[in-house]
C-alpha cells in the first residue's frame, strides 16, 4: 500500500538525518568556526598514534557493550526517550578524557559507548522495540556503524543508511542465530567476534573524529564535554532515524520502505 503523507514525511526526515550527519557542522557551531575549516581538521590523516589507539577502544568499546547488554537490558516498557539524561553523564566523562588526553581513551571510550548504547536502546523502545529481545539490542549495535561520512575512495552505495545494513547483514544474522542458540556465550565466539570487528571498524572513523578534535586548540577539558555532548548527540540522532524506519518497515515492508528511501536518493518521490 502507498504510505500515507505522514508516514512519508517521517520517511523524509529519517533520510535527511541519517544521510546528512552533523558532527562536524555541530562541532563548527559549538567552537564558532567555519564548518569547512572544521571539517579540514578533522579530514587530516590521523597520527598513527591515534589510529593505534582509536582502533585498541573502539573494538574494546564495542565489545564490552555487546557483553553487558546482552546480559542486563530486559526492560521493555515503551516510555519516551530521555536523551537529556544521557548527554549529562556523557559530558563527565568527556571533561575527564579531555583534561588527560588521548591516553585516557581505552578507558573513558567503552564508559562512554555504554551510556550512548543505553540511549540507543532508550531511543529503540520509544519507537515500539523490545530490549528484551536479542535482535534488538543487536541492532541497537549497528547504530555505532552509522552516520560515518564518507571519504573520496568510499562508495556511497557503501556508506549509504541501506548500504550499512547491506554490509553489515551477514555478521548480523550470524551474531542473532549464535546468541538464539547458545545466549551471549563468550566474546571469543566467532560471529560475535565478526560483528564487533564489522561495527567498530565504521565506529572508529567516528571516534578519530572526535578524537582528533579534542586535540584542537580551541577545545580543553571543558571542551573534552562538549565533545561528547555533540558525539552522544550524534549516534542519538542516527539511532532515531535508523529505529523510525524500523518501525515504517514493520508497517509497510522491508522491501517498500527500502524502495521509497531509494527513491529519495534518486530524489524521486515514493509511491
Amino acid at each position: 500500500m502507498p504510505l500515507t503523507d505522514n508516514d512519508l514525511a517521517t520517511l523524509k526526515d529519517a533520510y535527511s538525518t541519517l544521510e546528512n550527519p552533523s558532527l562536524a557542522v555541530r562541532l563548527s557551531s559549538a567552537v564558532g568556526m567555519p564548518v569547512e575549516a572544521v571539517t579540514r581538521e578533522l579530514g587530516k590523516r590521523a597520527p598513527e598514534g591515534v589510529v593505534d589507539v582509536v582502533s585498541k577502544s573502539t573494538h574494546t568499546a564495542i565489545e564490552f557493550v555487546l557483553q553487558s547488554s546482552l546480559r542486563t537490558i530486559r526492560d521493555d516498557k515503551q516510555v519516551p526517550a530521555s536523551p537529556g539524561l544521557h548527554k549529562a553523564a556523557a559530558i563527565t566523562t568527556g571533561a575527564v578524557g579531555g583534561f588527560f588526553g588521548l591516553s585516557t581513551l581505552v578507558v573513558e571510550l567503552p564508559v562512554t559507548t555504554a551510556i550512548m548504547f543505553r540511549s540507543i536502546v532508550d531511543i529503540a523502545r520509544a519507537e515500539g522495540e523490545a530490549p528484551s529481545n536479542p535482535e534488538t539490542l543487536l541492532n541497537c549495535m549497528q547504530v555505532f556503524a552509522m552516520g560515518s561520512g564518507m571519504s573520496d575512495q568510499d562508495d556511497a552505495a557503501e556508506t549509504s543508511y541501506y548500504g550499512v545494513r547491506l554490509a553489515l547483514g551477514k555478521a548480523l544474522t550470524d551474531a542473532m542465530q549464535y546468541v538464539a542458540k547458545y545466549g551471549v556465550g563468550s566474546a571469543s565466539a566467532p560471529a560475535l567476534v565478526r560483528l564487533v570487528s564489522a561495527v567498530a571498524q565504521r565506529f572508529g572513523i567516528v571516534v578519530t573524529q572526535k578524537a582528533m578534535a579534542q586535540t584542537m586548540p580551541v577545545l580543553g577539558a571543558v571542551g573534552g564535554g562538549l565533545v561528547n555532548t555533540i558525539f552522544i548527540s550524534h549516534f542519538q540522532d542516527m539511532a532515531r532515524g535508523h529505529f523510525v524506519l524500523r518501525g515504517l518497515e514493520r508497517k509497510y515492508g522491508i522491501e517498500v520502505i527500502a524502495e521509497a528511501y531509494k527513491g529519495l536518493q534518486g530524489n524521486q518521490l515514493p509511491v
